[in-house]
């Protein structure tokens, strides 16, 4: 995930991962951006789609074809070798990559939970599928909402139109407020700073206890 993503977390009480939706191949559940020299990389998990037309996101498979993850491992190690804190985090980051995941989101969510308690992040998590809550889009996030006794909801401001139109929220006596973040800029290695990388590009550049201020940093509040 990209920092902005975390600091979301960071601000919230207990966070769902969103894992019982449709998979979307054309989104960021299966990659993001590194960065490489002066430019950035994109590096996308290869997922089984064949046949697979409306699967869930808990339900993508990672495809057995041998090349991810040491593909990526090498991507990243060339891009990120030199870092000040590259050697720091690192192995246990590869570690998590190799370990015989078949499914996507068991790979991203640890991931991403990897990444929290590096940067002191200890809001707990669970997964909605495990909640096994009915309803689509907003009335699916309002049956989230209270399965966990929530009664307000802080979403993606991306999310905004559908969330205000569908009036579920409103219905449930759910207060919304949207996620405003403004990317900070930190130490990077090339000319220019380049923004909305992977949160690892955060972590092996300015390390543990700086990245976690510069995470929080960006955060300006949540705006209703």
């Amino acid at each position: 995930p990209w920092i902005g993503f975390l600091a979301m977390i960071d601000q919230v009480d207990r966070f769902v991962f969103l894992d019982d939706v449709a998979f979307n191949d054309r989104s960021w559940q299966q990659r993001n951006y590194i960065r490489a020299g002066d430019d950035k990389r994109m590096l996308t998990v290869p997922v089984l789609k064949k046949g697979r037309r409306g699967q869930s996101i808990k339900d993508a498979e990672i495809t057995p074809d041998g090349a991810f993850p040491e593909d990526h491992i090498r991507s990243i190690q060339l891009a990120y070798a030199k870092a000040p804190f590259f050697g720091d985090s690192a192995p246990a980051l590869f570690e998590i990559m190799r370990c015989e995941q078949t499914r996507l989101s068991e790979m991203t969510i640890a991931v991403t939970r990897w990444l929290l308690d590096v940067f002191g992040i200890v809001t707990p998590t669970i997964c909605a599928s495990a909640l096994n809550v009915g309803g689509s889009k907003a009335d699916h996030l309002v049956a989230i909402c209270r399965e966990v006794g929530a009664d307000r909801y802080l979403s993606a401001p991306g999310s905004r139109e559908y969330i205000e139109d569908s009036g579920a929220f409103q219905a449930a006596s759910v207060f919304v407020d949207y996620h405003d973040y403004a990317h900070p800029e930190y130490r990077q290695a090339g000319n220019g700073f380049i923004p909305y990388l992977g949160a690892m590009d955060l972590l092996f550049n300015e390390g543990r206890d700086a990245g976690l201020g510069m995470l929080r940093s960006g955060v300006a509040g949540p705006a209703s």
